[in-house]
């Protein structure tokens, strides 16, 4: 790498053949993933040796250097890959074994304010006042407990059958 960073192209050249594999043998180690992302890395690399060559200094080791580079640019690599991923997986079975009722009837879907007043509908009354209360009304669990003379944890335990009873409605209705 001295005699390189001396502008012998002919070391330089060497040098690059020389350390591929030991690049390629480290990328291994700290990404875990195909082969094609691996070489990516390692050409990532490679670019980065270029760029920043003249940083080396010839009265250090050689390979804690290169490391660096190739501890940044793995971590680079993966970073990037996991902003880049989709993360949500469509299932085309599933969506043709269940298609959109309103679409397959040809009605069209109810605006989203009546299909809320149509679950609230399902609810008891106790219940339906909670929900409109805490998630429509925007009150503090304290606030619709207050409002509506109830302690606390009853106005939690109403939320929870309330919603226990729109998951149930959910199911039956879907299926």
């Amino acid at each position: 790498m001295a005699r390189a960073q001396d502008g012998d192209q002919l070391a330089y050249s060497r040098l690059l053949k020389a350390i591929v594999p030991v690049i390629r043998a480290l990328v291994r180690r700290k990404i875990y993933q195909d082969d094609a992302f691996v070489e990516d890395v390692v050409q990532e690399v490679l670019l980065a040796v270029h760029r920043v060559r003249h940083t080396y200094d010839p009265q250090r080791p050689f390979l804690p250097w290169l490391s660096a580079i190739i501890s940044a640019r793995a971590i680079d690599a993966l970073r990037a890959r996991g902003r880049r991923e989709c993360w949500e997986v469509a299932d085309e079975e599933a969506m043709l074994e269940h298609p959109d009722a309103s679409i397959a009837d040809g009605h069209d879907r109810l605006a989203p304010a009546q299909e809320v007043n149509n679950l609230l509908s399902r609810l008891p009354d106790r219940q339906r006042q909670m929900v409109e209360l805490v998630h429509l009304s925007e009150m503090s669990l304290a606030e619709a407990a207050a409002n509506s003379s109830m302690t606390l944890s009853a106005v939690k335990s109403v939320l929870h059958r309330a919603f226990i009873t729109l998951r149930r409605h959910k199911d039956t209705h879907h299926e």
